[in-house]
């Protein structure tokens, strides 16, 4: 038995081949590498060597052979998505840190016996996961059932044994192996990585791959050049025109989709996990230094042990926001259920819609997004006579060689003009396009021309130029201005004309001579149709774009013009290779269209962005978008990208309505607006209650508030608070970027928090007028009441004045946000009144506290007017003038509201960032 050349395995008699096991020598020797590697190879190898390698013929596989390598390889299918149970989803949400933090506090509160504030907590851990798991799990199965991308089948030369005919066979792409030959038509899906045997006009449009708005010419070639990839199709692209015979080289796993598809993996944290984490941080701290201080203070000034351990861990309670994650899931849950139900728009990762409102630089990809993948005819550069002819030419060759589609610019002319330019002739011949020689020719007859027929003929500048009579300077003339229009980003063609005499034998090629040029044709990308719309609307809302495309730069630049982009100085990849990682940041910056990006490119650029302190998003389509979506801080992807572009996106636009995402970004912004209304709100409170606390704990011969007391306090305040997640934000806040700052809270806490502890003081000496046994063991029940009621007046106060929404409601029926302070404070007022209040170690007060407990609550309101009002003022005087053309700043102030944006016009202070200043 003959043995393999390259291993020595035993040949069987009938292989046409003298290397028989591709697999062996794929994985051992190495001459074939898997999937990319073969296309980026230095030194490709020719035709022969790869179907040896590939241990396969042009007559293709035997069925046998096929099933074996089906085994060996598996199937041509990328590795399934797996679809998240909710109740994995459920556990995952125990990871979050405010969660995390909650869950913690309420063990701790079980270990002390404090069951009801155990109880409590984990109740609201147990929401605030359902919540989140729910609204995540409902967002997958909306957009699981998006179209797929790949074909269904492939036509398939397959033979029944080793001495049989090849038969074309319809087979489904998930059988197809390396070594399967395979044919091409015009519509067809390419299946797999394919390198060409043989082609007649064939091109292929692979936008989703590469970015290249226009069909790629697509030829066999017997010795590639390293790099060069005229010779191959990628599985993920689809044929324009043409057709072609080629031999699969690599499937499932081991293509460039499957390469492209598994890159950038791994995510870094976005904004909101930086937000969250930086919060629950700061949070962490002050709840684990607050219970010890506690204890040892009692312990030094009152002599008190262990029986003081449930009010340390009541005050560290007290100082937790208990509500925080249902605050925060609902707020996003509720901005996600509406932007799904009014503008179809699917968020699949809650903490992305944060991210939306907080993207101060969104990076686009050209093509599919800004454009659509087909070419209309440039009125202003186009001759009108030469396209009449170019029309007549492209309805006349689609009409008498009877080709099955038009190619995209043939569609673009046939859109351009009417049965008027073509029904005036007779079709008589045609010579279709063809890549080698890049013409199309239709030959027509006129009306009333007897014995002559008109050739009309169009292609590329070159070599219609070439075959028309004129001279050399007129020649370069035209070159000239075709180059000056092609530098401005428009595709041409040219177009001639020729009067022939009539004849009965064939037209060829050879009769394309002697023209007579009639003009150009200019061709530029369709624009989106609600492209300009969503540059307008994104671009008020303070939100810079860029434009990253693997198309020409100058066509970059050209649709960049269109829209009313201001395309500066084209960055392409070859510009970005040479560029290291410390440099790059600087000119992304600046830099507004890069052309000709790989996809680790555009990866690259939104690192590099994120790096210079953005909070950046990626709206993509294709494949090639795959590593700079998650890259980014949010990825957005349209409806029709593709189905792995749509699983690695965070957001959805389920309507092909490009401005959806300025709806996004609204409801991210109003979402975000209401969080941080929330902890301004929650924290100053807590802070200042904690301080009030610790203080009365030092000077009071009993706990300043009992632990029953906290909790009942602390419930009813965090119910009222569930109100903001239906607040309507001022307009000043959506008007830019927003983002949770963690330091901007700490100076919230600081500050309207010291302020909040100076009102309870006062409260302290307000209940020593009215009430002198109240600072005594025997009458603390009265201390108790006076305490418990300025807190939720106090509470409510901060609710109405520190919530962003305090504008837009001035002057119209009451929202939930004051029907919930209102009744807090109706709480705080009745409860000692009411048989409940002796439950609670309450008393009913006196009428002079009330009237006394009145004047401290309204210079406390008064303080925080002024104190907000001057933190924006601040805030505003500290905004440098590069903030006003489009970059994201934020100056601190003590106070602020966690937004990151620009102008302070919210209640309780806005929190803007400029470059160079301090940060918020």
């Amino acid at each position: 038995m003959p043995r393999c050349a390259a291993c020595a395995g035993p040949v069987p008699e009938d292989a046409e081949v003298a290397t028989h096991h591709p697999a062996r020598h794929a994985a051992e020797r190495s001459e074939l590498p898997a999937g990319p590697a073969l296309f980026s190879a230095p030194g490709d190898l020719t035709v022969l060597q790869t179907l040896r390698a590939l241990g396969t013929s042009p007559r293709g596989l035997t069925g046998d052979e096929a099933e074996n390598r089906l085994v060996r390889y598996g199937p041509n299918a990328l590795p399934a998505a797996r679809r998240v149970s909710w109740a994995r989803r459920f556990r995952q949400g125990l990871r979050d840190p405010f969660t995390a933090v909650l869950f913690c506090l309420g063990l701790v509160s079980a270990l002390v016996a404090a069951w009801g504030t155990a109880c409590v907590i984990l109740a609201l851990v147990s929401v605030s996961c359902a919540l989140r798991a729910h609204g995540e799990y409902r967002a997958d199965r909306a957009g699981h059932g998006l179209r797929e991308l790949v074909a269904g089948t492939a036509s398939v030369r397959r033979r029944d044994g080793a001495g049989a005919d090849p038969q074309v066979r319809e087979i489904p792409v998930d059988d197809l192996v390396p070594g399967d030959v395979v044919r091409l038509a015009p519509g067809d899906l390419v299946p797999a990585d394919l390198r060409l045997l043989r082609a007649h006009g064939l091109t292929v449009q692979q936008a989703a791959l590469t970015g290249e708005s226009a069909p790629v010419v697509k030829r066999p070639v017997e010795a590639p050049r390293g790099g060069d990839t005229v010779h191959l199709c990628f599985q993920g692209s689809s044929v324009a025109s043409g057709s072609g015979t080629a031999v699969v080289v690599a499937t499932g796993s081991d293509t460039r989709f499957a390469a492209v598809r598994g890159t950038g993996h791994r995510r870094a944290a976005s904004a909101f996990d930086r937000s969250v984490h930086g919060i629950s941080w700061m949070l962490i701290r002050f709840v684990l230094i607050t219970p010890p201080l506690v204890l040892m203070a009692n312990a030094a000034l009152r002599g008190r042990g262990l029986e003081t351990l449930p009010f340390a861990v009541a005050v560290a309670v007290g100082l937790t926001p208990e509500m925080l994650p249902v605050v925060v899931t609902t707020c996003l849950a509720r901005g996600a259920s509406l932007l799904a139900r009014s503008h179809g728009v699917i968020v699949r990762r809650l903490p992305a819609l944060h991210d939306l409102g907080a993207v101060d630089v969104l990076c686009v990809d050209k093509t599919g997004t800004l454009t659509r993948d087909e070419p209309v005819v440039d009125a202003g550069r186009t001759d009108p006579d030469a396209l009449h002819w170019a029309g007549a030419c492209a309805w006349w060759t689609l009409q008498t060689a009877e080709l099955a589609d038009p190619d995209p610019l043939d569609e673009a002319l046939l859109a351009a003009t009417g049965p008027e330019d073509w029904e005036a002739y007779d079709g008589v011949d045609a010579l279709p396009f063809d890549p080698v020689r890049r013409l199309a020719t239709a030959v027509v007859r006129e009306p009333g021309a007897l014995g002559t027929l008109t050739l009309a003929v169009k292609g590329a500048v070159p070599e219609v130029l070439e075959r028309c009579a004129m001279s050399e300077e007129e020649r370069a003339g035209l070159l000239k201005r075709a180059a000056d229009l092609a530098a401005d980003g428009v595709r041409l063609l040219a177009v001639a004309t020729a009067r022939r005499a009539a004849r009965t034998r064939a037209w060829t090629p050879v009769d394309e001579r002697g023209l007579t040029f009639c003009g150009f044709v200019a061709f530029r990308d369709a624009l989106a149709d609600t492209a300009p719309d969503a540059v307008r609307a994104l671009t008020g809302q303070g939100v810079t774009l860029k434009v990253l495309t693997g198309d020409h730069p100058a066509t970059a630049a050209r649709a960049c013009r269109d829209l009313g982009i201001d395309p500066g100085d084209v960055v392409t990849g070859e510009q970005l290779a040479g560029l290291g990682d410390e440099d790059l940041p600087r000119l992304a910056d600046r830099t507004t269209v890069f052309a000709r990006c790989t996809p680790a490119d555009k990866a690259r650029v939104v690192s590099a962005l994120r790096a210079r302190g953005h909070t950046t998003g990626f709206l993509g389509d294709g494949v090639n978008d795959l590593p700079a979506l998650r890259a980014a801080d949010v990825g957005v992807c349209p409806r029709d990208g593709v189905d792995v572009a749509r699983r690695s996106a965070d957001v959805v636009l389920a309507e092909k309505d490009l401005t959806a995402i300025g709806h996004a970004v609204d409801a991210g912004r109003r979402s975000s607006a209401n969080i941080a209304s929330y902890l301004r709100i929650t924290f100053s409170s807590n802070l200042g209650n904690v301080i009030a606390m610790l203080v009365a704990g030092l000077l009071l011969p009993f706990l300043p508030m009992l632990p029953a007391q906290v909790l009942v306090q602390n419930l009813c305040f965090d119910a009222a608070q569930l109100a903001l997640a239906h607040d309507r934000p001022d307009p000043a806040a959506l008007r830019r970027p927003t983002l949770l700052r963690p330091r901007a809270f700490l100076r919230t806490l600081t500050g309207f928090g010291g302020l909040g502890a100076l009102a309870d003081l006062a409260t302290f000496g307000v209940i020593a007028v009215c009430l002198p046994g109240a600072f005594g063991p025997e009458d603390q029940a009265g201390f108790h009441a006076g305490w418990f009621t300025e807190n939720l007046l106090t509470q409510a106060l901060v609710m109405l004045l520190l919530r962003t929404g305090r504008r837009t409601a001035e002057g119209r029926t009451p929202g939930p946000v004051r029907w919930a302070a209102t009744g807090l404070a109706v709480i705080g007022l009745a409860v000692p009144l009411t048989p409940l209040g002796p439950l609670l170690g309450l008393t009913s007060l006196p009428a002079l506290y009330y009237l006394l407990l009145a004047a401290v609550l309204a210079l406390y309101a008064a303080a925080l007017l002024v104190l907000g009002r001057r933190a924006r003022g601040s805030a505003v005087g500290q905004v440098r003038a590069d903030v006003l053309i489009g970059r994201t700043c934020a100056v601190g102030h003590a106070g602020g509201q966690g937004l990151r944006g620009r102008g302070g016009g919210c209640g309780g202070g806005g929190v803007v960032r400029a470059e160079g200043d301090a940060e918020a």
